[in-house]
């Protein structure tokens, strides 16, 4: 089943194509896509068929009504520089404002060297008011954080560097 964060890129790419219309199925996951003249995406819905189960509907998921303008930032200087060999770029999957911690006054959910194994939550990126929790994908530690708590991030900016267990 696709992850709320695929069907969001797949919302963002069909809305910059010059397309009006897009269907994917696989392993009865359907997503089905459709823009009308004005070519901004109206709706998105995604629908999952289990086996040997009822039919599950999953909510739609309504795509912004007009363009939103990216505010390009300009990248914070890095504080330590670590080599790249063999290092694992957590990047984020969608364009909004990086947030280290699940609330202000909350501690970091990870800083440099901690461990983290592929479920850990790394951070949160904050989209149309929606907060997503990004995981690291990857075991290892936690080698530098890229970017700072509360700057817009772009779609697949590297946001920590991880060296792999």
């Amino acid at each position: 089943m696709l992850k709320i964060q695929e069907i969001r890129e797949l919302i963002r790419l069909i809305d910059q194509a010059n397309i009006e219309e897009f269907l994917y199925e696989h392993e009865g996951t359907k997503v089905h896509m459709k823009k009308p003249n004005g070519n901004v995406p109206v709706e998105a819905v995604v629908k999952t068929v289990v086996e040997r189960a009822p039919k599950v509907v999953v909510p739609e998921v309504t795509a912004p009504q007009a363009p939103v303008q990216e505010v390009k930032q300009e990248e914070p200087p890095k504080q330590e520089v670590v080599k790249a060999d063999n290092l694992h770029k957590i990047t984020s999957p969608m364009v909004g404002t990086f947030y280290a911690a699940p609330s202000p006054d909350a501690p970091p959910y990870v800083k440099v060297g901690d461990k983290v194994k592929t479920d850990t939550i790394v951070c949160i990126i904050e989209a149309m008011k929606l907060f997503n929790e990004i995981e690291a994908e990857i075991n290892g530690e936690i080698v530098e954080i890229l970017v700072q708590n509360g700057q817009l991030v772009e779609y697949g900016q590297p946001l920590f560097l991880v060296k792999p267990e």
